[in-house]
């Protein structure tokens, strides 16, 4: 018997996934998810098989890779992945694995590059992902069209890529369709990343996205993002006052004259676009509340565009500004340890030192990342605890997070092919 099937008859998860899905089923709606969510490295796994290699993620903006033969590389789970530009400005993306015995072929975050060569036997590879070479060693029948790079689903949108490990990811075009008509005054093809930075949180990736999904913590926590950051993303919003809905009303005017996108856009759960206004007096996250960056961007003539805020689940969530952009994207590495990239966007042409200052432009992020990681990883500690149980959430400032957990409840039942959640029955989770 091959040795490969044998080791694979028998899911040593099954039972795992079954508890998973009946905690799913049986959970208090409104209450935090229960311990192992959080805590237990099986768990985590299954997020990871049946999460992050299934749904759409954001592996880097298409800036990154703005000539034929620039690549990134990123790892999901176990997955070392290559996004590389190919002929005719293509995004490709592969699994970072040569064909021949394994080895990864780009060990560099970012690069350039004519051919993918592996440097462990010089298999190379075409920017397309076709076998180029592989030596007389391999014999004369040796059939070179059948060890091609393995591909990963990638689209692009709006300046970003986005990829799916999934033989058939979920639909996403309709998202897309829209996030590039929102982004069109940026001109994305023409900017840069500023500065990157990357945060590791000994928490777990659920605690960071429902720290995001609220700001009933920001008044006691983030001093410095409150000098800019309103806290409501619409005027239905159950707290939002009379002075809060007549300031939207009038930045929405100034953006309409300049035909500005900024109308709330949702689908489902898993994505959502909108632009709400920054306090008054203010045009850009910064402390000061001034431009982070004098050069604005694409075709954007007003620094005062407030923040077009875009929610990408599982991981991402994104500020765009008149003079620059923050992209945050949460990248899963144990059941109890997260790392949290953020990049900050300008105009390609704009100059450091003379346009911008990259310590005044990430001074605000710097501290709110770091004030969050704390955050959450305080709240780590307490949910290992034999104490914890499920709390309940505050249907008018947590709403955001019990958004959050019915859009991964309901992809968790499904990808697993469990039966739906009671609760979850007439929620919109997914397009």
């Amino acid at each position: 018997m091959d040795v490969t099937a044998t080791l694979s008859l028998g899911d040593p998860l099954e039972p795992a996934r079954k508890a998973t899905a009946h905690m799913l089923q049986e959970r208090e709606r409104t209450f935090s998810l229960p311990q192992p969510f959080y805590s237990d490295e099986r768990l985590f796994d299954i997020d990871m098989q049946e999460i992050f290699q299934k749904e759409w993620l954001i592996a880097g903006m298409t800036c990154e890779i703005p000539a034929k033969g620039n690549y990134l590389t990123l790892q999901v789970g176990k997955n070392p992945i290559i996004v590389i530009r190919g002929a005719e400005g293509v995004v490709h993306a592969f699994h970072n694995v040569c064909r021949h015995r394994g080895s990864r072929l780009c060990t560099s975050d970012k690069g350039k590059v004519a051919k993918l060569v592996c440097h462990y036997h010089q298999w190379t590879y075409e920017l397309d992902g076709r076998l180029l070479f592989a030596g007389t060693e391999m014999g004369a029948d040796f059939d070179m069209k059948q060890y091609g790079l393995k591909p990963v689903n990638v689209k692009t949108a709006g300046g970003y890529i986005f990829i799916s490990l999934a033989e058939n990811p979920p639909a996403i075009d309709d998202f897309l369709s829209t996030l590039t008509h929102y982004m069109e005054p940026y001109d994305m093809e023409n900017t840069k990343v500023a500065i990157q930075t990357t945060l590791f949180e000994k928490a777990n990736w659920k605690l960071v996205l429902e720290n995001n999904r609220e700001c009933y913590h920001c008044n006691a926590s983030h001093p410095e993002l409150l000098k800019t950051l309103l806290e409501w993303d619409d005027v239905t919003d159950p707290r939002a006052d009379q002075a809060f809905k007549d300031h939207v009303a009038a930045s929405a005017a100034a953006w309409d004259a300049e035909k500005i996108p900024y109308a709330h856009a949702s689908f489902g759960l898993r994505n959502r676009i909108v632009r709400m206004p920054l306090l008054k007096g203010t045009v850009s996250m910064t402390l000061d509340g001034k431009q982070g960056c004098n050069k604005l961007m694409g075709r954007i003539k007003n620094p005062d565009l407030g923040s077009m805020r875009i929610l990408h689940l599982p991981h991402s969530w994104n500020h765009c500004m008149g003079d620059h952009i923050i992209v945050f994207t949460v990248w899963p590495i144990s059941a109890q340890e997260t790392m949290v990239t953020t990049k900050w966007i300008v105009h390609k042409d704009a100059v450091e030192g003379v346009d911008y200052d990259v310590e005044r432009m990430r001074k605000v992020w710097d501290a709110t990342n770091d004030q969050d990681r704390r955050l959450a990883e305080e709240n780590q500690r307490g949910i290992n605890s034999t104490a914890y149980q499920p709390g309940p959430y505050s249907k008018t400032y947590e709403f955001g997070v019990v958004n959050f957990v019915d859009w991964y409840s309901e992809r968790m039942l499904s990808n697993l092919g469990a039966a739906p959640a009671p609760y979850l029955k007439g929620v919109a989770v997914h397009e």
